[in-house]
């Protein structure tokens, strides 16, 4: 996208920021938001109603001021620590539990206060403590003793060299860094829209990334407001305010200092006069220091903020939204099996297998104590909003276990079923590294690449829909094995013999697939289940065909249909030995044959 060159207007906005853990606030007049970007890459956002108006007192000029220096404190550090909280989430400590149980508190809570109260407390001790005890210095060893405005004004100037080696040094702390840079997105997000670009990140990169209405900028004023306040303070009171009692009255004083930086933060930032500019130049070039170039991604979690703010002010029915939070395993568990439930499905496994695929965990650990953070939790929820359509489980999760090989499954060929599995682990029986085998209707490679995997036989797959073998060779390659694959109707495209021919055909009857369940019917390949009008339409063409593709005492592996084995075996009169194998449940469902 080219960059919007046009003449544009100006738009003077309200809507103020702050930058945060790996992200930025947004703060309009009736609603804020903050966008995080978590540590999967995902933009995860949280808005809240700021439904408490100030009386009529907190207007006033000067107290409106300090009211909100106070709320920005307050509300700057809890949105801060709930930013820590969201792109560090981890599982709470035994520790955490235990005192949220104990003590019927919230951690977090408790730690947002004390990170308050050791800011303000590092704060006092860096600019009030500090610079009058320096002062007291170079008077003990200058033999000179300042005027009241003199004593200001040194420590005023001490004052702002601390600060601004105190943003230098933490400059070079990595995190601290990309706060910085974020602290340049939110401004240029914001000048974006005041200049009427179009919100994108290609218009805001071209924006300045300082503003008058910084932060940054309301600091400078505050020290050099403080330094004039409190030096004519003490230039009527004279030099009787000595320790502590000189730090508590320049305490005492903050409110004022903070009204009076506040009401000029905001006259100054209603004109680009170019009179005004010397007294916003400090704010601006120390605005160089504590902001940063963002990346692109920076920018649109910035622009995520703002056109939320501006969405939510522009309609009040719209409602807050949380971050989503990391939820007990075991209780989301059940509410994916109550959603489900709702919707007709009613295997509870399902949900166990939905929750512990996108958790990342064992299907045996869906109960436990162990959370699913934000991002499984997305995952699971779009597999339930796929699964309550029909669709089958494990086309909607994408994949699934087969004799331990993780395979790609989608409607391009039938779901491996777990009975499968015995057709491998007979198949197993007579193949090693020396077999060739082949592997006729291979539908998603996975009997063919699990023989592979455990025998390195030289195994050769056949399918006649091309979907499907090319699902097969996917497979193959994700589980790094090497096949040689066929398109072919049944033995029409297949030369030479083998030592053992594998197979699942369709053995569907053709009256019965549409009585089959919607999973299957509406979404499974046809062409994988319809074996004719009675089900043995592929057995017959094997049990001719396959004898000329056998090698001497060749085997023959088929996996069949429920009431199909003595009707397929009566078929194999070729075959010297003819077995049926019963599955787990005592189900005839191999049938083994041997030339």
């Amino acid at each position: 996208m080219k960059k919007n060159t046009e003449k544009t207007s100006c738009k003077r906005t309200s809507i103020g920021g702050q930058a945060v853990i790996e992200g930025v606030m947004m703060r309009g007049k009736t609603c804020m938001a903050t966008s995080v970007r978590d540590k999967d890459g995902v933009i995860r956002v949280e808005t809240k109603r700021i439904n408490k108006k100030p009386n009529a007192f907190f207007k006033i000029p000067i107290v409106r001021g300090c009211y909100a220096f106070v709320q920005s404190l307050v509300g700057g550090t809890k949105v801060l620590m709930r930013s820590a909280e969201v792109y560090g989430e981890e599982e709470p400590t035994k520790f955490d539990k235990w005192v949220s149980k104990t003590f019927k508190i919230d951690v977090m809570n408790v730690v947002t206060v004390l990170s308050l109260l050791l800011g303000l407390a590092l704060a006092v001790g860096l600019f009030i403590f500090l610079p009058q005890f320096l002062r007291g210095l170079i008077e003990k060893w200058s033999g000179v003793t300042f005027s009241p405005v003199a004593k200001n004004f040194t420590e005023g100037g001490i004052k702002i060299l601390i600060f601004v080696g105190y943003i230098l040094f933490t400059s070079l702390v990595k995190d601290v860094k990309r706060t910085f840079m974020y602290h340049g997105a939110e401004h240029k997000t914001i000048t974006c829209y005041e200049k009427g670009l179009e919100m994108t990140v290609e218009n805001a990169k071209s924006c300045k990334r300082v503003h008058d209405r910084c932060g940054t900028t309301f600091i400078i004023f505050v020290m050099v407001i403080s330094i004039l306040v409190f030096a004519g303070f003490e230039a009527i009171v004279g030099n009787t305010l000595t320790g502590i009692i000189r730090v508590l009255c320049k305490i005492a004083f903050l409110p004022l200092v903070a009204g009076l930086s506040y009401e000029l933060l905001k006259l100054l930032s209603k004109t680009d006069c170019w009179i005004v500019y010397p007294i916003k130049f400090p704010g601006l070039l120390l605005q160089r220091l504590t902001t940063r170039e963002p990346s692109d991604d920076m920018l649109e979690v910035a622009i995520s903020s703002f056109n939320k703010v501006l969405e939510m002010d522009a309609d009040q029915s719209i409602k807050e939204q949380s971050f989503d939070v990391p939820e007990k395993l075991s209780d989301y568990t059940e509410k994916v099996y109550k959603e489900l439930k709702a919707n007709g499905i009613e295997e509870k496994a399902e949900a166990e297998w939905i929750v512990a695929y996108s958790a990342k965990v064992k299907r045996s650990e869906v109960y436990s104590d162990r959370v699913i953070f934000p991002v499984g939790i997305a995952k699971a929820e779009k597999i339930v909003r796929e699964r309550i359509t029909g669709r089958p489980l494990w086309y909607c999760i994408g994949n699934t276990d087969f004799y331990g090989c993780t395979v790609k499954v989608d409607e391009r060929a039938l779901i491996p079923r777990p009975e499968t599995e015995i057709l491998v682990e007979q198949s197993l029986k007579c193949i090693d590294q020396t077999k060739t085998v082949l592997d006729l209707c291979t539908g998603s490679g996975a009997i063919a690449i699990a023989i592979k995997r455990e025998s390195g036989a030289n195994v050769t797959a056949s399918d006649i829909s091309k979907d499907a073998l090319s699902l097969a060779k996917e497979n193959a390659q994700l589980n790094s094995v090497q096949i040689d694959f066929i398109e072919s109707d049944m033995f029409l495209g297949i030369n030479g013999k083998f030592d053992v021919i594998v197979s699942n055909p369709p053995y569907i009857e053709s009256e019965e697939i549409s009585s089959l369940q919607k999973e299957v019917k509406d979404f499974e390949p046809k062409l994988a289940l319809d074996g004719g009008k009675d089900g043995l339409e592929f057995y017959r063409i094997i049990a001719t065909e396959s004898v000329k593709h056998l090698n001497e005492k060749g085997v023959l592996l088929l996996e069949i249909g429920y009431n199909q084995a003595e009707k397929v075996k009566e078929l194999l009169t070729a075959f010297k030995y003819v077995e049926i194998i019963k599955d787990y449940e005592g189900i005839d469902r191999i049938i083994k044959a041997v030339l």
